[in-house]
Parts: structure tokens; C-alpha cells; sequence
């Protein structure tokens, strides 16, 4: 199998269960006009994010790297009825794309969009917690660190979900001197050890080539 057949099997399911409309299609399409990485998850990864967080009713969702804002409206829609989304955002230039497209999207009064590093923006949000979903997508060396901090603030019950956890199959690989892959490697040795949750690894393949994704219940109180 070829990546190309990957992208067309990808595109046949989006077409028929995670169709975009113009507030996501515009934020992709923002995101390539302003020089952002092209790195959002796909159209099906979205859906499944939001399936997940409407599976578990979230009220609470914290997301950890923006970017321009793709994810985000994905899983803002997913929150029940007087729900708030908290994303975190390093890069300003990003935070700004992001910010026009949840107005675009008529989601800017359920989400709040917090700018600057995510190891000094989180500890702000203790007092806020519990979150019940929470979904990093942020640079993999830190992932350890905030998986620790997320897990701290995550009701039981509730989800965590990492992305980008295959690395195009670099992740079995221990002696990789890819700071990513050791940052992914480091937080799936702490995620196996933590005995407040119950994770899987899942592989993927499509538009975004070969990676994939670690979802965590939260089963007892930090």
C-alpha cells in the first residue's frame, strides 16, 4: 500500500462522516495563507475527537497546541451545553489565525485561547480544573511534562488523548536521536507506569502519512 491510496481511502470516509464546512475548510485554508505548518490532524481524526468528547458528555476540554485553531473547532463543538474550551499557544503569529477563525466560526464566547508556553500557562489552570478531555498536540519533547500536568487536572473518568505518537514508525526505535521520538518514547514509559490510567496506542495511516495516537482514561483522582 502506498501513502497515495492512504489520502484517497482518508478522503472517501471524510466524505461521507466528517464532511468540512466552511468555518474548518477556511481554517486550513488560513492556516496555508499565513505560512502555518500544515500539521492539523485530518478531517476523520477531528470527527473522532469530537465523537470522544461527546461520548463522555465534556462540560471541561483543554487543548494543548493550537495552531490555527483546526482541532479546536472541532472539539468546541463537541462540548455539552455551557461547556469552555481552554487551548494553549506558543506562537502568537498562531494564535491570531486561530483566534479569527473561531470568530469565523461562531465559537470565539465558548473558547478562551491562552498565549505563551505551555509549561508556564498550565500551572494557571489548576484553580480551573477538573477538565474532562484533554488533547495534546503540542512539540513531543515536553509531552511528558504535560501529560504530568494534565493528568493532575483530569476528573476520573475523563480522557486524554495524545497525537503524533508513531512518528512515522521512528518510535520503536530507542536509540533515535530525534528528540520527539525520545520525547514520545519518555512519555509512554511514564503513561505504562501511571496507575491512575488505563491507555492504547493506536497506528494510523492516511492524508497525514503514518502515525498515530494515545488515548488514556483517567481512572483515579491525582
Amino acid at each position: 500500500m502506498t501513502e497515495a491510496v492512504w489520502t484517497e481511502v482518508d478522503a472517501y470516509f471524510s466524505s461521507l462522516y466528517a464532511q468540512e464546512d466552511d468555518a474548518l475548510a477556511g481554517a486550513v485554508r488560513s492556516g496555508l495563507e499565513a505560512g502555518l505548518p500544515q500539521i492539523q490532524v485530518s478531517p476523520n481524526q477531528g470527527k473522532l475527537l469530537q465523537i470522544l468528547a461527546r461520548a463522555i458528555g465534556a462540560r471541561r476540554i483543554l487543548e494543548i497546541g493550537t495552531l490555527a485553531g483546526y482541532s479546536t473547532i472541532w472539539l468546541a463543538r463537541a462540548l455539552a451545553p455551557g461547556g469552555r474550551l481552554t487551548t494553549l499557544e506558543f506562537d502568537p503569529k498562531h494564535a491570531a489565525v486561530a483566534a479569527e477563525n473561531f470568530a469565523r466560526a461562531g465559537l470565539s464566547d465558548r473558547i478562551e485561547l491562552r498565549v505563551g508556553a505551555a509549561l508556564d500557562t498550565l500551572p494557571a489552570l489548576a484553580g480551573e480544573a477538573p477538565f474532562d478531555f484533554v488533547f495534546i498536540d503540542a512539540d513531543k519533547e515536553n509531552i511528558p511534562a504535560y501529560f504530568t500536568a494534565s493528568l493532575a487536572m483530569t476528573r476520573p473518568g475523563g480522557l486524554i488523548v495524545v497525537d503524533n505518537v508513531v512518528r512515522d514508525g521512528r518510535v520503536a526505535d530507542a536509540s533515535s536521536e530525534d528528540g520527539a521520538v525520545q520525547g514520545v518514547r519518555a512519555f509512554n514509559a511514564l503513561a505504562a507506569r501511571e496507575k491512575r490510567v488505563s491507555a492504547s496506542a493506536l497506528q494510523t495511516v492516511g492524508a497525514k502519512g503514518y502515525d498515530g495516537f494515545c488515548v488514556l482514561l483517567v481512572e483515579g483522582a491525582a
